[in-house]
């Protein structure tokens, strides 16, 4: 009913689907008890009501594992506190190989479970058969299976958590229609609705398919669309009971579960059948479906019927056609709106929202009531899209594959294959014509690896050693021997000028940037819990004017950042001059030699020392310079005007040619990196990490003139060794090959995970990062670390590893000019 709609709330949520009824669940709990819930229609008329259930727990992160665990948790004993069952029931989970690539994937989330320490077995085709006796086995390679795994009822899930919401204060309106957002000086102030208009400190989005259109009234980017999803309900099956696992054939596209003694059969088929564009939903849309399509369905129910033969037998009591939403990069989009403060995001879960709900409901709530993520969210994080992914065509185009990529072999380095290209560099057809494999970031085409002259640029994805190695196994060699140029112009730049710009960043960053002119910093910058949210380097290039440069990844996450922590009142500018400037590495022990073919400036040790940047005159163009490097060799990132980036990188090809000078990718800067042991946002630095973790303590200020945000945190975690570690890894036996994510163990106990890898041509073997700790709770030393033996766990063989504070390449630094701090 709709009752009388309160004119305040200190909290509106939008959308009375599971995960806004979770998000307003555990406001509650936390104490924010004043908080409205508005839903167009009625609790899970959305998309909820039809969804199939699953719950799964274990993800492609720990994070998400984490999330979906405490989903499990919460459905099991949400009964008890509400008097509302929830369908939730235990019931494992079987998920079967049909090919060899297959059985690796498996064998590989097995030994993530492990690191997770997570219940999991692998088995045999015989063994899976054991458990699920319907199923052809006599096709597979084997099976993984989660004990932990079930399935709860959607709607009564829902229901659950309203109550339970309602239970301690929350206010819950059916059938009112929020048809706007009030925003004052940057920040949401409430909504508008056909009811009357209410007020409202914080306003959270959880309205779903719809949640691009509310985001669009609010100014907010909510990259999401819409795609059918189909499944059916069988009629009765013999040997069908409650407790059947639910059985998932990922080569077939297909999953099943056991619904009222029947089966209910689904999948994801490779070409998805997108819906109508997000602003174009029509209303009223509840408890509704679409239009039967056997002819798209058929791919999935032939595979079905081979995988169980009974369903050739059975009859289908319902076609289910209900539409759902889907993200560009198949993760869900949460957190506060950049463009909006107090405007709040939770939707976009890909077929995941009943598993995610519990867990997700709880990150969000939480990120309302802190300020800011209490983990590790930078993969589903809202800032991670540009405004290029709201563009609706381009979002259609996208769920076609997206969909489908639930259940393809998820290939290490799987490029996006549609909506490209997007943002090219200036050189990128200089790139095409050279062999650029081109993979995709922030919507950038950037070169991955060059194909040799006359072989097809083509990448083939595998578990093995794949051909592309050898591509960049010479871009590397010819980086450490000669001389390489990256193409870098994908790197976020932002300009910060002001009177208050040095303060300020003195603030942010946990470098002291308060340098001379000319001189460039490496820095992080940290929140208030000392861990990191950004990675940067930061040009001193006037008195009042700074350059900060940032991944390709990062755009809109490090601007918001940047904008919103800025000390108050402070007299500070930021622009994002990204497209500027392209960027052009060139690296290797002759660069010094090629640059100076096209330079009278002094490129020498002593007259341009390592981090010092300035203009020089290269060729007919003037550029930026500065000395520094991601990949462990004497460099140059040269910053050049777009409009010159083009006679600049002839240039330098023309006059190096004797040199040996090569173009390189960013799979080589990758591998080069790692044989550094240089860290990298997103995966070594993350919410959850601070610099001592880290191992980057020597970019922090020290002193007591020398605050920074989260130096509290930095300084207690100095005080005692760290309990966990970024480590370097390198594999003693050249056949193995590391993709990241392989499970860490010593003395034969898993304690970690590899989180990058890649082939180092330098030591001639496979080169990582990993993030380890011990798990009875001592503290990672050099002693822990050379006590034990070492190995990792590659698709479920075992292989030695040697683990190390310090860089397997190079580790004084002296290929820099320089030793490293």
């Amino acid at each position: 009913m709709t009752g009388d709609l309160p004119t305040r709330a200190r909290v509106v949520v939008i959308g009375g689907g599971v995960i806004g009824c979770s998000v307003a669940y555990h406001l509650a709990h936390l104490g924010w008890t004043d908080v409205l819930l508005l839903e167009q229609g009625s609790l899970s008329g959305g998309t909820t009501w039809h969804a199939a259930g699953l719950v799964g727990q274990l993800r492609a992160s720990e994070a998400g594992t984490r999330l979906v665990q405490y989903s499990t948790d919460l459905y099991a004993r949400l009964e008890a506190e509400t008097g509302l069952g929830t369908g939730y029931r235990t019931c494992g989970g079987l998920t079967v190989a049909r090919t060899p690539d297959r059985m690796v994937a498996l064998r590989r989330t097995a030994a993530s479970a492990a690191a997770y320490d997570l219940d999991c077995e692998l088995l045999t085709a015989d063994q899976a058969h054991e458990r699920y006796p319907l199923m052809r086995h006599e096709d597979l390679q084997g099976a993984l299976w989660l004990p932990g795994d079930g399935r709860a009822n959607p709607t009564d899930l829902t229901q659950a958590l309203a109550r339970g919401a309602r239970n301690l204060g929350v206010v819950v309106r059916e059938r009112v229609r929020v048809t706007g957002v009030d925003t004052r000086d940057g920040r949401a102030t409430g909504v508008r609705t056909d009811h009357g208009d209410v007020e409202a400190e914080v306003v959270v989005n959880c309205a779903g398919q719809w949640a691009n259109a509310v985001g669009a009234m609010a100014g907010v980017n909510v990259p999401l669309h819409s795609a059918e999803h189909f499944y059916v309900v069988t009629d009765q099956v013999d040997g069908v009971h409650r407790d059947l696992p639910i059985l998932r054939d990922p080569d077939g596209w297909t999953y099943v579960k056991e619904e009222v003694g029947g089966l209910l059969v689904g999948g994801f088929e490779p070409q998805a059948k997108p819906w109508v564009p997000p602003d174009q939903i029509p209303h009223p849309f509840e408890f509704a479906l679409l239009d039967e399509d056997w002819e798209h369905f058929e791919v999935l129910m032939e595979s079905a019927v081979h995988r169980l033969p009974v369903l050739a037998e059975t009859g289908v009591r319902k076609f289910y056609n209900g539409p759902e939403s889907f993200t560009p990069d198949n993760q869900f989009i949460i957190g506060e709106a950049p463009e909006l403060a107090g405007f709040f995001v939770a939707a976009g879960f890909n077929s995941v929202g009943i598993a995610s709900a519990g867990g997700a409901g709880r990150a969000l709530a939480e990120w309302v009531a802190e300020g800011a993520p209490t983990m590790d969210l930078i993969s589903a994080d809202i800032r991670r899209f540009s405004p290029l992914a709201g563009n609706h065509s381009w979002l259609r185009e996208r769920v076609v594959e997206v969909l489908g990529l639930h259940y393809a072999v998820p290939w290490p380095n799987r490029e996006p294959e549609t909506g490209r290209p997007q943002k090219r560099s200036p050189l990128h057809d200089r790139l095409v014509e050279r062999g650029a494999c081109l993979g995709s970031r922030n919507h950038w085409e950037r070169a991955n690896v060059f194909a040799p002259q006359g072989v097809p640029p083509v990448v083939e994805y595998s578990w093995e050693r794949p051909a592309w190695v050898d591509w960049s196994v010479s871009e590397q060699l010819a980086t450490r021997s000669s001389v390489a140029v990256f193409d870098q112009t994908s790197f976020s730049k932002y300009l910060v000028t002001g009177p208050d710009a040095e303060a300020a960043l003195q603030w942010l960053c946990t470098a002291d940037v308060a340098v001379p002119t000319g001189r460039t910093v490496y820095t992080g910058m940290l929140n208030t819990r000392g861990t990191y949210e950004a990675d940067v380097t930061v040009t001193r290039l006037t008195t009042h004017e700074f350059l900060v440069v940032s991944s390709a990844a990062t755009t809109v996450r490090d601007l918001d950042w940047i904008r919103r922590h800025v000390p108050r009142g402070s007299r500070v500018e930021v622009v994002d001059v990204t497209g500027a400037w392209a960027v052009l590495g060139v690296m290797g022990p002759l660069s010094r030699t090629l640059l100076e073919r096209l330079t009278d400036d002094d490129l020498s040790d002593a007259g341009f020392p390592f981090s010092t940047s300035r203009e020089i005159r290269l060729g007919h163009a003037t550029v930026r310079a500065t000395r520094i490097t991601y990949v462990g060799e004497l460099g140059w990132e040269l910053y050049v005007p777009t409009e010159l980036a083009l006679g600049v990188h002839d240039d330098l090809f023309g006059c190096g040619a004797d040199l040996g000078v090569v173009p390189a990718g960013y799979w080589t800067i990758e591998a080069l990196r790692l044989e550094k042991g240089y860290r990298a946002f997103g995966r070594e630095l993350t919410t959850d990490l601070g610099p001592v973790e880290a191992g980057l303590t020597f970019a922090c200020k020290r002193g007591a003139d020398h605050d920074f945000l989260g130096r509290g945190a930095v300084e207690r975690a100095r005080a005692e060794p760290p309990r966990r570690r970024v480590v370097s890894l390198v594999v003693t036996d050249p056949d193995a090959y590391l993709w990241g994510g392989e499970l860490v163990l010593r003395d034969g106990v898993p304690v970690g995970q590899v989180t990058s890898a890649a082939w180092g041509a330098a030591v001639g073997s496979s080169v990582g990062l990993a993030l380890v700790a011990d798990r009875q709770g001592g503290p990672v030393t050099a002693a822990w670390l050379t006590g034990g033996a070492w190995e990792v766990d590659l698709a479920g063989q075992r292989f030695p590893v040697r683990a190390m504070l310090r860089a397997p390449y190079d580790p004084e630094g002296l290929k820099l000019g320089r030793v490293k701090p």
